[in-house]
């Protein structure tokens, strides 16, 4: 059985003297990657930064489709805190199903997104227990919770990273022939050749000259012309029918306002069908630019505003407006073109209005707001916040 020894708070196999020497100078490459043998205790895993920057994706991967380590049949050993004996709650893994980890060895509790994706930069990424030592003050089962925070807190960042890599990817880190991080374009491309004998003739290295048609620039372009495609199908099953659009703009992370356009028409067999058409870049919200954008959009697709029967937008007042609003100046070209509140907005909108009327809900809010102002301006004042 494979020795294993303390390194970084985490337990990693032991090495001979001459490679542990190495090790300062090489360690992003020293662990080998074997997804099979994986550790499935947090107590006995490697550190995710000393692996090979080109395999930590498929060990970070390997992970989220085993899941967190529950071992819910196991026996729980006690600790006393005082004159009182506690132990971790089997009942934890159903209120924390996706990222409460539990170490036999360790007997402490651990996150499984933070582990795969937390940045090492010592003691300044806060000195969370669940990734280091792990978590096993089962006196304090309020600071599970205070592991999660708010929306943006490291750990629901950390989550929103591992759900990003679930996703399906076309290009890879390293698309050189060796790299074991190529993407999934050119592992589909070298899967389809090596099963079809037409492909393999003329794929990969076997291309005439330098026809391999697989650099980025040109992987773009596959993903370009798979979305027109697609948006194509979407209009031959449109064909001369009706329609009504759902417009929503926002600003994106790169502070670019988008207008998102989805298109709801009746089919053929009499089903309600909702089509996500695309995102628009808007250099200015008001409705004349967001009219011009939905024309643009409409006049690329072979589409018309005389076949618009219906518009949903939410209450803003360029798009809603009377007098300018989008749908006003939509109605002006085509009156069919009926206007429905967004029902979602609305919700929103009423539930604003509830607590505006109730002094009790505003003053809590209000509460809320200075906290988070206050306590969110200092370190020091964060710290004093999660002891209390």
């Amino acid at each position: 059985m494979e020795k294993y020894v303390k390194r970084k708070s985490k337990l990693e196999p032991s090495l001979p003297q001459e490679e542990d020497d190495h090790y300062s100078s090489t360690k992003q490459s020293r662990i080998e990657i074997n997804l099979v043998d994986l550790p499935a205790d947090p107590g006995l895993q490697a550190w995710i930064m000393d692996y090979n920057a080109n395999g930590r994706d498929q060990i970070r991967r390997a992970y989220l489709q085993k899941g967190p380590c529950q071992p819910r049949d196991h026996n729980f050993p006690q600790k006393s805190f005082g004159q009182k004996l506690r132990q971790f709650n089997q009942a934890w893994f159903s209120e924390f199903p996706n990222w409460l980890e539990y170490s036999v060895t360790k007997d402490a509790t651990f996150c499984l997104c933070c582990y795969l994706f937390k940045p090492d930069i010592g003691d300044q990424a806060g000195g969370d227990s669940f990734v280091g030592e792990g978590f096993s003050n089962w006196k304090k089962k309020e600071k599970i919770q205070t592991h999660v925070e708010g929306p943006n807190s490291a750990h629901n960042q950390v989550s929103s990273k591992c759900q990003d890599l679930q996703g399906l990817a076309l290009r890879g880190h390293d698309g050189s022939k060796h790299s074991s991080n190529q993407g999934n374009f050119l592992k589909l491309l070298k899967f389809l050749a090596d099963h079809n004998k037409d492909v393999k003739v003329v794929a990969l290295s076997n291309a005439p000259q330098n026809l391999k048609l697989t650099c980025p620039d040109i992987q773009k372009d596959i993903v370009n012309v798979a979305a027109f495609e697609t948006i194509n199908v979407i209009i031959r099953d449109l064909g001369d029918a009706l329609f009504s659009i759902l417009i929503d703009e926002a600003r994106d992370i790169s502070i670019k306002e988008q207008m998102a356009v989805v298109i709801r028409y009746v089919d053929k067999k009499g089903q309600v069908i909702e089509h996500f058409l695309g995102i628009e870049h808007v250099a200015n919200t008001n409705a004349l630019s967001l009219k011009q954008a939905v024309e643009n959009l409409f006049s690329g697709l072979g589409l018309s505003i005389s076949r618009l029967r219906g518009q949903g937008y939410d209450g803003a007042s360029n798009m809603q407006g009377e007098f300018n609003g989008l749908k006003t100046l939509i109605l002006k070209e085509n009156p069919w073109a009926y206007y429905v509140h967004c029902f979602a907005h609305q919700l929103q909108l009423a539930l604003i209005a509830m607590a505006k009327n109730h002094n009790q809900i505003a003053l809590l809010f209000t509460l809320v707001s200075n906290v988070a102002n206050v306590v969110g301006a200092s370190c020091k004042r964060r710290d004093i916040f999660r002891e209390k």
